[in-house]
């Protein structure tokens, strides 16, 4: 990973670490967005006035369904991100060079139409039910758990020990579609489609759907914790009270 981030400053110096960022920034303004913006306020409509919090398999049911609808809201600029940052591995005549993401979701649109911007959606919305499960449910439960302790106030350490669980949830979660995904990126027509490919990955072992968990876990760990900690604190110092 580092060799190839070296490789990358070298041929195309520090900025090409960059590629694709605008397009990052849309997808999680679409995709983030959307399902928490639907896992939070239905959450919370339907624990208003009961008398105690939602039971797990209904906060896993709703962050499923909030997933599963932010990952389609999120495939177009998905797609647009991938492209870009593709882009440097290819030779400069096959190159798209889009400015920014809404210069690449506009020419998709443009030059292949806008049934294309959704290509991968199935893929794209099956990794946010699992993530947004991993996340946004296990986080919920991880936390309402802490605090029925009794032995830590709803603080920073709570919300860190909280978050750092989630992250592993949905890293665990979520590796496996990850692995298929990956492989059938980078296969050569061998696989007929998702199912096959998970055939053929199950023959390696179970352990053969957690290759590159590590790499994956000091990925999605962070920006769970960081996310969740930054949510947590915008919430206090805004007055928004969680129903939890």
């Amino acid at each position: 990973m580092t060799g190839m981030a070296l490789q990358v400053v070298r041929s195309d110096g520090v900025l090409a670490l960059y590629n694709g960022l605008s397009a990052s920034l849309c997808r999680q303004m679409t995709y983030s967005l959307t399902r928490f913006a639907i896992y939070e306020t239905v959450r919370d409509h339907m624990t208003k006035g009961s008398e105690g919090p939602l039971p797990f398999y209904k906060k896993v049911l709703l962050g499923a369904i909030s997933g599963c609808i932010g990952g389609f809201v999120g495939t177009p600029a998905d797609m647009v991100n991938v492209r870009m940052q593709n882009d440097m591995k290819l030779p400069p005549s096959q190159r798209r060079n889009y400015a920014h993401a809404v210069d690449g979701l506009y020419r998709v649109a443009r030059e292949e139409g806008l049934k294309k911007l959704f290509s991968g959606a199935s893929m794209a919305s099956s990794r946010g039910l699992l993530v947004t499960v991993g996340q946004l449910s296990c986080y919920d439960q991880a936390k309402q758990l802490v605090l029925s302790t009794g032995h830590l106030p709803d603080g920073v350490l709570t919300h860190l020990i909280a978050s750092s669980i989630a992250g592993g949830c949905a890293t665990i979660l979520c590796q496996p579609l990850d692995v298929l995904k990956t492989r059938l990126m980078n296969s050569k027509g061998e696989y007929q489609g998702v199912l096959h490919c998970a055939v053929e990955t199950a023959k390696l072992g179970p352990l053969a759907f957690y290759k590159g968990l590590l790499p994956a876990g000091i990925r999605l760990l962070p920006h769970t914790v960081l996310t969740f900690v930054f949510l947590e604190q915008l919430r206090k110092h805004f007055g928004v009270k969680v129903l939890s």
